[in-house]
């Protein structure tokens, strides 16, 4: 059933929305996928808090006429499957990702994250990015270090007297 003009406009103010305000942006070709996967897909994205939204390349094209992703425009051709990352840069890719492991009909075909396009190929580097809980530990971790190593330093010189002044118990022991 078609749209109307003022649906259509709440389609896109809701799509601008989300897209003002996401991290990545991730388009997949969904074409021979059936209902029940694409239900599982937008189960997936649901968990990991990506929205998921199939909509018309024109109406997705307006929609993300004034924000990052801008840069998508042009890639925006087929039957796509627009998902967009809201807690984590990453999401949205791991999401397609791992979906596209089991189902090989959908296929990526373009990435932002930035106001940068990425290609499908590199779809593998915004997956791997780290989820802020990640990235904290990642970051505290290396500020522990130096302490760690300063403190394991510190305490290596009494333990050194002790080992030695034992080693002289020992031999004057044995003697």
């Amino acid at each position: 059933m078609p749209l109307n003009f003022e649906q259509k406009k709440a389609v896109v103010a809701e799509v601008a929305e989300v897209a003002s305000s996401a991290y990545s942006a991730v388009a997949a070709e969904y074409r021979g996928l059936s209902v029940d996967q694409m239900t599982e897909l937008r189960a997936k994205a649901r968990e990991s808090g990506v929205y998921l939204r199939v909509i018309k390349n024109t109406l997705a094209r307006r929609a993300v006429e004034d924000t990052e992703f801008a840069c998508m425009q042009e890639g925006l051709t087929g039957p796509l499957v627009l998902a967009f990352s809201m807690e984590d840069p990453g999401a949205a890719a791991r999401v397609i990702k791992d979906f596209s492991k089991e189902n090989e009909q959908l296929v990526v075909r373009l990435a932002a994250i930035g106001g940068k396009v990425l290609e499908a190929s590199d779809l593998d580097v915004l997956a791997k990015m780290p989820t802020y809980d990640q990235a904290v530990s990642m970051l505290m971790a290396v500020m522990k270090a130096p302490t760690e190593k300063l403190a394991r330093t510190i305490n290596e010189v009494p333990g050194k007297l002790v080992r030695t002044v034992a080693a002289i118990r020992d031999a004057k022991e044995a003697a």
